[in-house]
């Protein structure tokens, strides 16, 4: 049977197979912060509290090398729930990605796969909840027996990424350190869904929990106060729980809702550098809350060691300028989209007309022909960005140029030719293009953002679209109507961010490529049926779009990368050459202000939700502050 297998956190095989080499532990080292509780016999020593056999550090992504304990970490946030990125930030996960993009063990010991059908999970023996509490599977047989198979708290049953075939996994307690999942068919999702920015949680703290679940404290009869009650505790990536036991190295310590949250390092967090220090470095993370249009201005006074969210490119200058006298460092990292803003033609329009041309790849094509993306580059960003259509970028294992220019390049008279084949001969006096029952031609692009830079874009682009004879109208919608108005049909093209996983491996899920999830603007419907299994939505009729389901189901049964390679392939080539949204540039730059006694943060980096969490790749825990 064929075993792949990760040693001393290297990937040695694709996917999830990984073991830590159990080297001899460096002397271990007090953390400052805790030496008085230590003393004092309220809190344990540092040998006990972490694993048996920690994570030892021994590269540091920004080059500054092992730091020293103490200090704090100032964000700026600008609302309650942004408590959230304590937990995307910490990018503490049973398996992630490194700096590189390759998976290996994190909060796990190790990781076997057996033909991604059967994964047994080891965890390090030791390891303790942050209220000192073990760490142990039976946190992972609560999850699955309380959570995912309880019909109050999930209805639906367990989640999609555990299912292969409708089919749930037989999960098996072998100790209090090792799990083992297993299907009868492969899972390639399984290990994906583990290290993502908001990752599927396999375990919950059981010890924690179970007060507020039935089946072992009385918590009423009233199912639905218990279940709220229960939701409203278990919030592991929220985060807002002052009281719920975490693994990340910082736990928050105030409770919302708040102008300045705190959290502090975790006593019993499972990482440790090479001297024998327990991480994270600083002692506090705080996340102060702002007002969104003053973040540029009080991070460039100094008054954020780290600040990576609410800043734009047109910030940097201003930055730049101020770092002269606050002595902040302004960083420029790749901003990871498949494309800054996108165009999704809404190929389950309700409009009969608008649906027929929707779904003519020679009008998808012209659309696509009739943006001048050097021109929004240079004009938007500066000449930063990359011209492209909205797929994976060149740091891709998987990328070919092509991807990104097929149908991209500006030709007006191509698309003018495509546009008069499609039956849009007929211009009115203004030069504005007829429908075929006699309406002008006019896309109604709906749109959610209120960003300088997508407005800009977006005229642009209506000034080329318009020198083809098509008029756009631009409509912002709140969050919530973008989606409805979607969803209904009632929209024909909306505006959007592009791909979020811009660089994915083979082994990383395709399905945002295809019309297989309710989340893609171009085919909601369709992908609403198959998510569904047809009690929602609209079965797909557009035989290409059809041809990106089955690559799909390809790359699930591919036994070997290779073969999820092929399966890739032709999903982007399919993606390129149907123009299924119509992408603008990417690879343009997000400005990262550090502040100046704050070390190890990487002068370049990928700034992306996935794969990493933003800074998660970069292990912030490993940031440390000078003096």
């Amino acid at each position: 049977m064929k075993r792949r297998t990760f040693v001393g956190g290297l990937l040695l095989a694709p996917l999830c197979d990984a073991t830590q080499a159990a080297n001899p532990l460096p002397a271990l080292q007090e953390t400052p912060m805790f030496a008085d509780r230590v003393k004092a016999g309220t809190l344990p020593p540092v040998a006990r509290r972490i694993p048996e056999q920690p994570w030892v550090i021994r590269t540091f992504a920004g080059g500054d090398g092992p730091g020293r304990h103490g200090g704090q970490l100032t964000m700026m946030m600008v609302r309650t729930r942004d408590t959230v990125m304590m937990t995307v930030y910490s990018y503490a996960r049973l398996i992630g990605y490194d700096s590189e993009f390759k998976l290996r063990p994190d909060i796990l010991e190790s990781c076997e796969n057996r033909e991604d059908r059967e994964f047994t999970f080891r965890l390090r023996a030791g390891h303790k909840w942050s209220d000192g509490h073990p760490f142990t599977t039976e946190d992972f047989r609560f999850f699955w027996e309380d959570i995912a198979n309880n019909h109050d708290l999930s209805p639906s049953g367990p989640p999609v990424e555990l299912l292969v075939d409708g089919q749930p996994p037989k999960v098996e307690i072998v100790d209090r350190q090792t799990i083992r999942y297993s299907w009868e068919t492969p899972n390639p999702y399984f290990i994906e869904s583990q290290a993502r920015a908001a990752p599927l949680f396999l375990f919950a703290p059981a010890h924690y929990l179970k007060r507020f679940h039935p089946r072992y404290e009385a918590a009423g009869n009233d199912v639905g106060n218990w279940m709220q009650r229960f939701q409203r505790v278990n919030v592991m990536l929220t985060n807002d729980n002052v009281d719920l036991p975490s693994l990340n190295p910082w736990v928050l310590a105030t409770p919302p809702p708040a102008q300045r949250y705190v959290f502090v390092r975790n006593p019993y967090y499972h990482r440790i550098d090479e001297k024998g220090q327990q991480l994270p470095y600083a002692d506090r993370v705080i996340f102060a809350v702002t007002s969104p249009g003053l973040i540029a201005a009080r991070a460039a006074l100094g008054e954020a060691d780290l600040q990576l969210r609410y800043l734009k490119m047109r910030d940097y200058t201003f930055l730049q300028n101020s770092a002269r006298s606050s002595g902040v460092s302004v960083r420029l990292w790749e901003l990871g989209s498949g494309s800054q803003l996108a165009l999704y033609p809404n190929l389950n329009a309700n409009d009969a007309e608008w649906r027929r041309l929707l779904h003519d790849v020679r009008f998808r094509r012209a659309l696509s022909m009739a943006v001048d993306r050097d021109e929004l580059n240079n004009v938007v960003y500066v000449g930063l960005a990359t011209p492209s259509n909205n797929t994976v970028m060149p740091r891709s294992e998987l990328f070919k140029p092509e991807y990104a220019t097929t149908w991209a390049g500006y030709d007006p008279a191509a698309a003018n030719r495509l546009l008069d084949e499609v039956g849009l001969a007929r211009r009115d006096a203004d030069g504005i293009r007829r429908l075929p029952d006699g309406r002008a031609a006019l896309i109604v692009v709906e749109s959610q953002s209120e960003a300088t830079e997508d407005a800009d874009t977006l005229q642009l682009i209506a000034d080329t679209w318009k020198k083809v004879g098509l008029r756009m109208l631009v409509k912002l919608q709140t969050l919530e109507n973008f989606w409805r108005r979607t969803a209904s049909g009632e929209a024909v093209m909306t505006a959007y961010g592009g791909a979020f996983n811009a660089v994915p491996t083979a082994d990383s899920s395709p399905r945002e490529f295809a019309p297989v999830t309710g989340a893609g603007l171009q085919w909601l419907k369709w992908g609403m049926y198959i998510e569904s299994k047809g009690t929602q939505g609209e079965k797909c009729d557009l035989p290409e779009a059809r041809k990106l389901v089955d690559y799909v189901k390809e790359w699930e049964r591919a036994t070997d990368k290779a073969g999820r390679r092929r399966a890739w392939e032709k999903i982007l080539q399919t993606n390129a050459d149907q123009v299924f949204s119509i992408g603008t540039v990417n690879g343009i730059r997000q400005p990262i202000v550090v502040g100046p006694k704050i070390r190890n943060v990487p002068r370049e980096g990928f700034y992306a939700w996935d794969p990493g969490g933003y800074i998660g790749l970069y292990q912030p825990d490993t940031f440390w502050v000078a003096r």
